[in-house]
């Protein structure tokens, strides 16, 4: 048997069609570029879906990872040892962020972050009922999976969390439905799976209000768009509307499987009683994971990345014109590019892969194709990607 062969017998599956029946073997992966077993490269202009924000193998996150693999690599990780990179790294992030976001729990995906930061919510608040929005994303499993904004990925996994209200995206008069039975209010400040769209600012801010009026937690998903991928380390620093509770994953760990969520000390100490061990997770926090993180932080502040996320939107709006094109959706490195039409956009996505430019489509948005290149990509490359798509385009 081939190794394509060996990839559909062996390796679960989660389409049928994997990668539009694209059969691609790659066997390193530097900075923006991907080579398969043939030596053929690609520029891979989705970051392994928002995740290798400073590129792949970047020298100090490798570095990092090996220095910190000689010393230890996994102990327990319940907050019941004080693990230098752990601490190290908590106090460098939060120094970040406003000032009650100051307590990190860590997990090792945005799944679970959510996970834990709606147990957190109901814990604090003593209530059930969860708010979401319509094509929200926040994962798989079964609490992150009861908030998903679309029914086709949740009717054959019924029944999930009760008490789920979910309401139409910056729609302000929706948010009359927050209440004193509401628990928690879960949103991303830009739906990265609805195919890259913006929440108001004035949106932001009167959901704020709410939920302060009523007590209930407001949770920002940061998972994808953290990490300087909109312009700014986090997108909610744009509307200047902070959260009690944020959800990181993806760009933050150079590659490395690590997320956390974030909240004061105040709300994470009930986690520590009725009952004890109220959230605990086996690998959050993995020594090597968090120094590969820490190193990430660290190159993300010093090559001024969240600037270059700027850069990159305006090059991409400049240099992506075409008939085909109904919409172009970009707020810094995280773009839509929207052709009105699935066929076509699958059609174009297979014939860009073809042609060595790596990108997909949005869960809920299968008429538009990703852009979100890491953000160490030169000017050069990614004129160099956008003009393979525009010929793309040409040709059909």
């Amino acid at each position: 048997m081939n190794q394509r062969e060996l990839f559909l017998r062996h390796v679960a599956q989660t389409s049928d069609l994997p990668l539009l029946g694209v059969d691609i073997n790659i066997k390193v992966a530097k900075g923006v570029t991907l080579t398969d077993a043939n030596g053929k490269e690609y520029i891979d202009l989705i970051s392994g879906i928002s995740v290798s924000n400073v590129g792949h193998c970047h020298p100090k996150v490798v570095k990092a990872i090996n220095e910190q693999s000689q010393k230890f690599m996994h102990l327990m990780v319940y907050g019941e040892f004080n693990q230098s990179p752990q601490v190290t790294y908590a106090k460098q992030l939060t120094d970040l962020l406003p000032p009650q976001l100051n307590t990190v729990y860590y997990t090792t995906s945005g799944s679970e972050a959510t996970e834990g930061a709606l147990k957190l919510a109901k814990r604090v608040t003593g209530r059930t009922e969860i708010i979401c929005f319509k094509n929200a994303y926040h994962g798989s499993t079964h609490g992150a999976l009861s908030v998903m904004g679309d029914e086709f990925f949740k009717n054959s996994f019924r029944p999930l969390l009760p008490d789920i209200k979910i309401l139409e995206y910056n729609n302000l008069k929706d948010l009359e439905q927050i209440s004193s039975k509401t628990a928690t209010v879960i949103i991303e400040p830009i739906q990265g799976e609805a195919g890259v769209r913006k929440a108001d600012e004035a949106f932001l801010k009167a959901l704020r209000q709410k939920c302060d009026t009523h007590c209930a937690i407001l949770i920002f998903d940061e998972i994808q768009t953290g990490f300087g991928r909109t312009g700014s380390l986090f997108a909610f620093e744009q509307p200047e509307v902070v959260p009690d509770v944020l959800l990181i994953a993806k760009g933050m760990g150079g590659g490395l499987p690590v997320g956390a969520f974030i909240s004061s000390t105040k709300l994470m100490g009930c986690l520590t009683n009725d009952p004890v061990l109220g959230h605990i997770n086996t690998f959050g926090g993995n020594a090597v994971c968090v120094a590969a993180a820490k190193a990430t932080l660290e190159v993300i502040i010093e090559e001024k990345l969240s600037n270059r996320a700027k850069e990159i939107e305006r090059i991409i709006k400049d240099n992506l014109q075409h008939k085909l094109i109904k919409e172009l959706r970009v707020f810094g490195a995280l773009g839509a590019v929207d052709y009105g039409n699935e066929a076509l956009n699958m059609q174009v996505i297979k014939a860009c892969i073809q042609n060595g430019v790596i990108t997909d489509w949005f869960l809920f948005c299968s008429t538009a194709m990703r852009i979100a290149p890491p953000l160490t990509i030169t000017k050069e490359e990614l004129i160099s990607s956008l003009q393979k798509i525009k010929q793309v385009l040409d040709a059909i």
